[in-house]
């Protein structure tokens, strides 16, 4: 199987995967990018390719999503009102002038 093939993968992973690079997409990061990180995330979080069969899984983890909704939280969290709305503004500003 050549490097890269996702053909190892179960649908699950596939459409997992796909979900994430979605959202990666949605913040403004490169299709290439998107899509390295998502799979990178899916094998982090169940280990690689699956192969079917009773007894053959292990249980995935998802502390990669749930870290990474927690900072973002944190993060945010952390800053003054000001600092806050000034950024809301900017992206607001940046969306409006992508959109035209």
């Amino acid at each position: 199987m050549a490097r890269g093939s996702k053909a190892a993968y179960t649908s699950k992973q596939k459409r997992k995967a796909e979900h994430i690079e979605e959202g990666y997409e949605k913040r403004g990061t490169s299709k290439k990018e998107a899509e390295r990180r998502a799979w990178a995330t899916v094998n982090k979080e169940s280990g690689g390719g699956k192969k079917s069969g009773s007894g053959r899984g292990k249980k995935e983890s998802h502390a990669s999503s749930r870290k990474g909704g927690k900072a973002g939280g944190r993060a945010s969290a952390s800053r003054s009102k000001a600092a806050r709305s000034r950024s809301a503004k900017k992206a607001a500003a940046t969306r409006k002038r992508r959109a035209s």
